[in-house]
């Protein structure tokens, strides 16, 4: 959600911002601007679209070494050219992008800038015009934006320019992620380390509440109140290509099909020298001293973790709770005595789930986060962390990360249950490899897929998804997929609800896809396919093989009945795709939507 880049160096910027905001694309945006600047001033470009369209306006000719770049996500104002990022002072000296929220930024502008004609309806500009009264009060530049970050409630990830200084960027982050990244005779700022991986692998982690003056030569840290920070980098363990579409024509679909090589990494990291699974001693001991787990995450992240409280209360024997992070901060229930905190997310930046984390931690629990991103801020600020290895997810439909969640999670709870003396009835490693080689099965039966998206999702408005048990989590992440992409409206449903006010809305003709994998609950499931079929339903059962019958429209390779979520998910995935795909969406960047989502 909202990205920012920045360069200081010897080359010409304005390549390097645009293709570093290019590779944030992912995140989510609705419009993008860059800022360069050279001894004639400061030059700005920004447009609503895409980064295509900031393209067509930049003056090529125009030669900077120093510039920033962003793209934004709207939270205040309309998507718009005028609200699109960067924002300028009132003299134009001032240029500055943001990322977050400022939540007291009315109150702001009521108090200092009643005589400032403002340009724009956003946040942003509040801080900028601050920053530029606070100088023509006779404060520096560095005292008059530390003044100014000193008085903003919320989050930021702050770059700015002065135009009579076009050897410095000005950087600031508050809970909104930021990186600097080091390079020879230049430097940069990225919300995200793959947006410039194009010139450098080596990044410096900010902290909150930090100043940083970043020349070509030198970075500078320090806190707010002054004091200067030494910080080694770290090298970002990116492969350049891994970012790339290949011959594939969405992100998406080629991160589904990276799901069986995900789960086999995963089991290969997760495996010490024996061959058996092992997670740090730490995170074990932790798990076994806990009397209730408290897995928070919101999105697909959720839908993993109700499965997860399958895996680790079925095979672990530890009661788990699931929140919904956006909830739970705001109404923490009633404690047991010595929880754990698990956080699920992938871009570990969530920022929802960082605020129950700051909670929870201030109360002195323990918290563990499961996430794809390495130096993320809930992995830095828990106090454990079991990374997915998923490689990175582009596409703002989650698909490998969801999967590898799954995964993980199944390794944590089968390494707590073996700690604690509990037999388990399978090989999880063995079990994990027939998972793998089911995925690539299903993976290669694209058009029987495709078959089903276009006769039953063509022309609808709308889908309901039903299961029992572990087969309405999947149900409920089928419904997203399709929902986030596609934009039918979908719903998923516990199949023993509909009779109690859902099945009022089945009309001729709407689709109802069922899952069947659970041997337990097969024939109540097709007892409410039947209820729904009465009422004129168009029904689509995905059964699991041996569990299947002759009306059944998919069958998936048969894997352990606790497993069925890594493999069931597939067509799901698959049916959303094809289902945007025939409607003309946008697959990899659907609209409103952010892949990191780093506003509450």
């Amino acid at each position: 959600m909202c990205g920012i880049v920045g360069y200081i160096g010897n080359n010409d910027s304005k390549e390097i911002l645009l293709r570093g905001l290019e590779k944030l694309e992912y995140r989510g945006y609705d419009s993008a601007g860059i800022a360069i600047m050279n001894d004639n001033g400061v030059h700005v470009f920004k447009e609503k679209g895409r980064i295509a369209d900031l393209r067509s306006i930049v003056d090529q000719s125009v030669q900077a070494h120093t510039g920033i770049g962003h793209t934004r996500w709207a939270t205040h104002g309309v998507p718009s050219q005028l609200n699109a990022h960067p924002h300028q002072s009132a003299s134009s000296r001032f240029t500055l992008v943001h990322n977050g929220v400022i939540e007291n930024y009315d109150l702001l502008k009521r108090e200092y800038l009643q005589g400032v004609t403002l340009k724009s309806d956003t946040d942003t500009e509040v801080i900028v015009q601050i920053i530029e009264l606070f100088m023509n009060d006779g404060l520096t530049v560095k005292e008059a934006f530390r003044k100014t970050l000193s008085l903003l409630k919320g989050s930021y990830a702050l770059a700015l320019l002065d135009e009579e200084d076009n050897e410095t960027i000005y950087v600031a982050k508050n809970k909104s992620p930021l990186l600097v990244g080091l390079g020879d005779d230049f430097n940069v700022v990225a919300s995200d380390a793959m947006a410039m991986l194009q010139v450098t692998n080596q990044f410096v982690e900010l902290m909150d509440k930090e100043i940083v003056i970043v020349k070509k030569d030198e970075v500078t840290i320090e806190t707010l109140s002054g004091d200067v920070m030494t910080r080694a980098p770290f090298t970002a363990e990116l492969d350049a290509s891994d970012i790339e579409k290949g011959t594939y024509p969405h992100y998406m679909l080629k991160e589904i099909d990276e799901q069986p090589l995900v789960i086999r990494r995963i089991v290969q990291k997760y495996q010490n020298e024996q061959g058996a699974l092992t997670i740090d001693p730490e995170i074990i001991n932790a798990m076994n001293e806990t009397d209730r787990i408290y897995i928070i995450a919101a999105g697909t992240s959720y839908h993993a973790g109700l499965v997860g409280k399958q895996f680790i209360e079925k095979i672990a024997n530890v009661p788990v709770e699931v929140h919904i992070s956006s909830e739970f901060g705001y109404n923490i229930p009633l404690l047991s005595e010595n929880p754990l905190f698990i956080f699920i997310s992938q871009s570990g930046e969530t920022a929802d789930s960082r605020a129950v984390l700051v909670e929870i931690k201030e109360m002195g629990y323990k918290a563990l986060t499961i996430t794809n991103v390495p130096g993320s801020t809930l992995s830095r600020e828990a106090d454990y962390t079991l990374l997915l290895h998923a490689g990175p997810e582009i596409a703002v439909a989650s698909t490998k990360a969801y999967t590898a969640q799954l995964a993980v999670l199944a390794i944590l709870a089968e390494v707590t249950g073996k700690s604690r003396g509990i037999d388990l009835d399978f090989d999880l490693v063995h079990e994990l490899g027939i998972a793998a080689n089911a995925i690539e099965v299903l993976c290669d039966s694209k058009e029987e897929i495709e078959a089903i998206a276009r006769e039953y999702l063509a022309t609808t408005r709308n889908a309901f998804f039903i299961g029992r048990g572990i087969d309405f989590y999947v149900g409920l992440e089928g419904a997203l997929k399709l929902k986030e992409i596609s934009y039918i409206q979908a719903e998923g449903f516990a199949g023993g609800e509909l009779k109690h006010g859902t099945i009022a809305l089945i009309e001729n003709g709407t689709p109802v896809i069922a899952l069947a994998t659970q041997e337990s609950v097969n024939l109540s499931i097709r007892g409410n396919v039947k209820e729904v079929a009465a009422r004129g339903a168009n029904p689509c059962i995905i059964s699991m093989k041996g569990l299947e019958m002759e009306e059944d429209r998919f069958v998936i390779p048969e894997v352990h009945s606790l497993l069925t979520p890594l493999i069931s998910v597939i067509p799901m995935q698959l049916i959303a795709y094809y289902a945007a795909l025939h409607r003309e969406c946008d697959v990899d960047k659907p609209r409103n939507l952010a892949k990191s989502v780093t506003v509450e």
